[in-house]
C-alpha cells in the first residue's frame, strides 16, 4: 500500500482505457474542485501514466494496469465516475492535508 499526505499532491492523473467520455468529465470536475489547492489534473491513457504523477485515479477495472504503470504511486480506484466515495475521500485528503492510502 502506497501512502502520502494530501498536501503533497501537485499532480493528479485520471487514467482511462480508450474512451474520452466519463473520465474526461471526472478530470474536469477534479480540476474545478482542486484549483484553489494548486493541483494539476491531467487526463491520460492508463498505459501512459506520466512519471511525475503524484496520484493516479482510475476505474476499478483498470487498477491493476495503473499499478503496473505507476508502481510507486497511490492508485485510487472508483466504481462510478461522478460522486464515488473513493474520489470524495481523495479530494478531502488533498484539501485538508490528511493521508491518502491506496
Amino acid at each position: 500500500m502506497t501512502e502520502m499526505n494530501g498536501k503533497d499532491v501537485k499532480k493528479l492523473v485520471v487514467a482511462c482505457d480508450a474512451g474520452m467520455g466519463s473520465s474526461v468529465m471526472l478530470a474536469s470536475q477534479l480540476r474545478r474542485e482542486l484549483k484553489k489547492h494548486s493541483v494539476e489534473v491531467e487526463h491520460t491513457p492508463v498505459n501512459s501514466i506520466p512519471a511525475d504523477a503524484d496520484v493516479v485515479v482510475c476505474h476499478a477495472g483498470l487498477g491493476a494496469r495503473a499499478k503496473a504503470g505507476a508502481p510507486d504511486k497511490p492508485i485510487v480506484t472508483f466504481q462510478v465516475f461522478i460522486g464515488d466515495p473513493a474520489v470524495t475521500r481523495l479530494v478531502k485528503a488533498i484539501k485538508d492535508g490528511s493521508e491518502i492510502s491506496a
